[in-house]
């Protein structure tokens, strides 16, 4: 059995003992000097780790509480088996025997199509905390699902019926209200600034884990900014402390006792915890909270442009300065507020609003969170400038799926060359049966491409349609050619190409001229 603490280590160790009194005291001289040296460094607090989290456990474990939530479903076939909550140890064997045993009967047959249908209740279970002593509590929304039935269940075993107030499933949060009773007054926790945190800092989680009621775990931020690919605004925290099945819609804490993310993954083979769980910052959560909480929906700001992320090759390409940044438009909405402002096709987008733009995937979040309607500016580069977009928001509706700009051209030649690992040959009535490309896409058609070229490993394919090169639209293969020879004469390394897929969607490919 390990220790749970030990006593803290000198600096520097003891010094090994001495036989003569003269290395004594050069020893003594040497420790003395190495303690004053010692003293003037700083030493954080909670070097060791914080002596006990007992405090700050019982300051908020009132205020977290178990989420039971249950729906009813139409099922067929006469045999009733045991209602295991999902979660629990047990769940995944009774889930495969009675999947084995199938049907009504255990042998095989004709399966229970004429068996009578029954009701049969699926429950879960989960975390949560109370926000407003008025009765607000907040889940994640894959906590409740469709359920038709919620239980929030108090630390003390009280249990209340919750209604849904709104719920988001892009950013997995729900927002529950329970109706507290007269003689038992409820207890709610504050949220904290989760962009303070830094990895490193110590954060407690409190849940449900397997349905086995409030537990306490502690660990520490291990990283910011996670993107588990889970939806469009990803910004996890990810924390080692202990979050397992039944964790979700908990919150992690700081050390002052502040909410400061929803615990809402785990990254685990055995399906328990491995020391990698991701929580949603309360940054991201609390504008989502509020408008749950106010319109029960979540209205998302709208810009209406299609990116893509710049890389090294597509930076000097585009002749970025300072570096890969930004978001590549790579297509405009034709009735989004990019439109009307005069964003383009090919713009990076360096700031929105007066916050930098650091990747592609910032973006999207903070035009989500940003008030529709608002109007914000806009700062892309564009041909080595910087330009400023006053745009008005739209609103982002779930059915709304920006499309990419309508480029027209003029009809191309159609002489065939070679470049960049490319087969090239302007379009034709043949090509566009062949290739089955829509009569909006207008551009170079590429014929064949060469396996072993940096234009294949970029998953160029037959069928593409070059669009623009370097930033210049282009009809034919002549002009492809032209504008690569101009490029290399200006001492370029990279050329940016614009390539539409055969149904007219759009990217951006960076390959080297080299």
């Amino acid at each position: 059995m390990h220790p749970v603490a030990r006593p803290p280590e000198a600096p520097f160790g003891r010094a090994k003992a001495q036989p003569r009194s003269r290395a004594r005291s050069l020893m003594a001289a040497v420790l003395v000097g190495a303690s004053m040296a010692t003293a003037a460094l700083p030493v954080p607090a909670f070097a060791k780790g914080p002596a006990s989290l007992a405090d700050l456990a019982e300051q908020v474990t009132d205020a977290v509480v178990n989420i039971s939530a249950s729906t009813t479903v139409e099922a067929r076939g006469g045999r009733a088996g045991p209602q295991v909550p999902p979660g629990t140890p047990f769940e995944d064997l009774f889930e495969e025997f009675f999947n084995r045993r199938g049907g009504r009967g255990g042998g095989g047959g004709g399966g229970d199509g004429d068996a009578p249908r029954t009701q049969r209740k699926s429950n879960s279970l989960g975390s949560g905390f109370i926000i407003d002593a008025a009765g607000l509590v907040v889940t994640n929304n894959h906590v409740i699902g469709d359920a038709n039935d919620i239980q929030v269940i108090l630390h003390d075993g009280t249990k209340l019926k919750a209604e849904i107030v709104g719920k988001d499933s892009k950013i997995d949060l729900a927002v529950l209200r329970v109706k507290p009773p007269a003689d038992h007054p409820l207890k709610a926790v504050p949220f904290g600034d989760s962009d303070k945190m830094r990895p490193g800092d110590w954060v407690i989680a409190i849940g449900n884990p397997f349905g086995l009621g409030g537990s306490v775990s502690a660990g520490i931020v291990s990283a910011r900014g996670r993107n588990i690919e889970s939806g469009p605004y990803d910004n996890y925290i990810q924390t080692d402390a202990a979050i397992n099945k039944g964790n979700s819609g908990g919150p992690l804490f700081n050390m002052d006792g502040e909410v400061i993310g929803i615990n809402t993954a785990i990254l685990s083979p055995t399906g328990g915890s491995v020391g990698i769980g991701f929580a949603v910052p309360s940054d991201t959560a609390k504008p989502v909270i509020d408008q749950l909480r106010d319109f029960g929906e979540v209205r998302r700001g709208w810009l209406g442009v299609r990116i893509q992320n710049v890389d090294d090759a597509t930076a000097e390409a585009l002749n970025l300065k300072g570096g890969a940044r930004g978001a590549l438009v790579a297509g405009v909405d034709e009735k989004g507020p990019a439109k009307t402002a005069g964003i383009e096709v090919g713009d990076v987008i360096l700031k929105f609003n007066g916050t930098p733009v650091k990747a592609s995937g910032d973006l999207p979040r903070i035009v989500a969170s940003t008030p529709v309607g608002q109007k914000v500016d806009v700062v892309v580069m564009r041909k080595g400038e910087e330009v400023t977009k006053p745009v008005t928001l739209g609103r982002l509706e779930d059915s709304d799926k920006p499309q990419p700009a309508n480029l027209r051209q003029p009809e191309p030649e159609s002489a065939t060359r070679q470049a960049l690992g490319l087969n090239l040959s302007g379009m034709t009535d043949d090509l566009r049966k062949k290739y089955s490309i829509k009569d909006t896409v207008k551009g170079v058609v590429v014929t064949r491409v060469d396996p072993n070229s940096t234009a294949a490993d970029k998953r160029i394919q037959p069928g593409e349609v070059i669009v623009e090169v370097g930033q210049e639209s282009v009809n034919s293969p002549a002009d492809v050619t032209k504008r690569i020879d101009a490029l290399k004469k200006d001492g370029r390394k990279s050329v940016l190409l614009l390539v539409a897929s055969a149904t007219g969607d759009v990217r951006f490919v960076a390959l080297g001229l080299d």
